[in-house]
C-alpha cells in the first residue's frame, strides 16, 4: 500500500514540476494571502482519481473539495495537492505534495514529496519512518543547541500576536528559526532531525495527517499547543519536536 502510494504521489508530483506561467493560473480564494492555482486543482483532481481505488469505499478529503466528507470514520485519504501555495505562486520551489491513508481517524500510510529536492518522507505506522527509503530519525539535541521552525497563516491573523510572542520565547532559547512557508515539509524536517521543533497556530488536517505518522515513526513528538492529540477532521494548533524539547512549552506563556 505505502509503495502504491508513494508511486502516486510521484505522479502527481511530476504535475507540480511541469509547472508553467502559474501567476496567471492563481486566484484568490479568502483574500490576497489563501491562493489556490490551477495547479492545484490539477494535482487534487489527480489524487483524487488515483488514490481512492487503492482501498475501495474509502472517502477523498482534500483541500480543495472535502464533499461534506468525514475523514475519523472509515478509510480516508486526506490530501493537500500543493503544501506551500504561496511559494509555489512565486516560485521559491518550497512546496510539497502530501497524502495520508487513515483509519477511523488514526493515520496508518503517509507520504510526503518535495518534488524540487526529489525527497519522499514515508512512514507506516509500526514501521518506521523513511526518507527516499532509508531510515530516518528525529534529532537529540535540545532547543538550546537547535533551531525551530514555526509558521503564520496570514489569513488568520488573530494568531498574529500569540504566534509572535511564542516565536519570542523560543528564539531566546535556541540558536535560530526557521519560517518556510510549507507545514508538511517543516514537519518532515523535524522527523529527519533538520529542526529539533516546530509550531503553528493553526493548521488543516491536510496540512499535517501525513506528517504526523512520519514525526511519531521517526521517534518525534506531535501535538497540540495544549497538548492534545492532533484531530484528524479540523483545524488545530500544533507542536511537533523531538524527545528533548517536548515539555518544552510547558515552560512558557502560549
Amino acid at each position: 500500500m505505502l509503495e502504491n502510494i508513494s508511486q502516486i504521489v510521484r505522479q502527481a508530483g511530476d504535475i507540480v514540476l511541469s509547472a508553467h506561467d502559474v501567476a496567471a493560473q492563481t486566484h484568490e480564494k479568502s483574500s490576497a494571502a489563501d491562493l489556490v492555482t490551477d495547479y492545484d486543482l490539477a494535482v487534487e483532481n489527480f489524487l483524487k482519481e488515483h488514490l481512492p481505488p487503492l482501498v475501495p469505499g474509502s472517502i477523498f478529503f482534500g483541500e480543495e473539495e472535502t464533499e461534506n466528507a468525514d475523514p475519523s470514520k472509515g478509510w480516508a485519504f486526506i490530501v493537500d495537492p500543493i503544501d506551500g501555495t504561496t511559494n509555489f505562486v512565486r516560485s521559491l520551489q518550497q512546496s510539497a505534495v502530501s497524502a495520508a491513508l487513515a483509519k477511523d481517524g488514526v493515520v496508518e500510510y503517509a507520504v510526503v514529496l518535495d518534488p524540487y529536492k526529489n525527497e519522499l518522507f514515508s512512514a507506516r505506522r509500526g514501521g518506521g519512518a523513511f526518507l527516499n527509503g532509508l531510515p530516518i530519525r528525529v534529532s537529540g539535541r535540545p532547543l538550546a543547541e537547535g533551531v525551530f521552525g514555526m509558521g503564520t497563516a496570514l489569513y488568520k491573523r488573530e494568531y498574529l500576536e500569540p504566534t509572535m510572542r511564542l516565536t519570542e520565547q523560543l528564539f531566546k532559547r535556541s540558536c535560530d528559526f526557521r519560517r518556510l512557508g510549507a507545514a508538511a515539509l517543516d514537519l518532515c524536517n523535524v522527523a529527519c532531525g533538520r529542526l529539533d521543533a516546530f509550531f503553528e497556530y493553526s493548521l488543516c488536517p491536510w496540512d499535517y495527517a501525513a506528517a504526523s505518522l512520519i514525526i511519531t515513526e521517526a521517534g518525534g513528538y506531535i501535538s497540540t499547543l495544549e497538548g492534545q492529540p492532533m484531530p484528524i477532521a479540523h483545524r488545530a494548533s500544533c507542536w511537533a519536536s523531538n524527545a528533548v524539547n517536548k515539555d518544552i512549552l510547558q515552560e512558557l506563556e502560549i
